[in-house]
């Protein structure tokens, strides 16, 4: 199954953030990136897999971490996750079993019901840990991007 993926996607807050709103006395909305998440994604794209992030939120923050990244498919203010991902799937000419999603919330079932791997974080939602093949050890914000990652990157070496 994780030999067969194209695409990995995944949810912002509380997968590559832990789920945490930081606000400076200014008003400035912070939020923490896992470098080694970062890295993770990195190994995907040098692997070929097309990177996306889909989140409901709008911040300039995510634009600028997905910049650093490269991601060539950043999704924000996505109401209907599913529908993002099914566009995003057709344009690039895949399936959605072609497809790994890692998120945290409610808002991410319908798409981790519809992927070929689905993941959440260790500190995901029950509802969300008991709907995905995959279960982290880690914590959002705390490498469980890059446990996903390194999962499908062993995957396809043995390939």
């Amino acid at each position: 199954m994780l030999q067969r993926l194209r695409l990995f996607a995944t949810d912002v807050d509380g997968v590559l953030t832990d789920a945490g709103m930081y606000y400076s006395e200014s008003g400035e909305e912070l939020k923490k990136f896992n470098t080694r998440d970062g890295m993770g994604i990195k190994l995907l794209q040098r692997a070929g897999l097309i990177t996306a992030l889909i989140t409901m939120e709008e911040t300039k923050l995510v634009t600028r971490r997905a910049e650093k990244l490269a991601i060539p498919e950043v999704h924000q203010g996505a109401r209907d996750k599913l529908a993002v991902m099914r566009e995003m799937v057709a344009r690039h000419g895949l399936t959605l079993q072609q497809v790994a999603y890692i998120g945290d919330d409610v808002n991410d079932l319908e798409v981790l019901n519809a992927v070929g791997f689905s993941a959440a974080p260790a500190d995901a939602l029950p509802a969300v840990r008991n709907a995905v093949d995959y279960v982290c050890r880690q914590k959002g914000g705390e490498g469980a991007v890059r446990e996903v990652a390194d999962l499908i990157l062993e995957a396809k070496s043995k390939r």
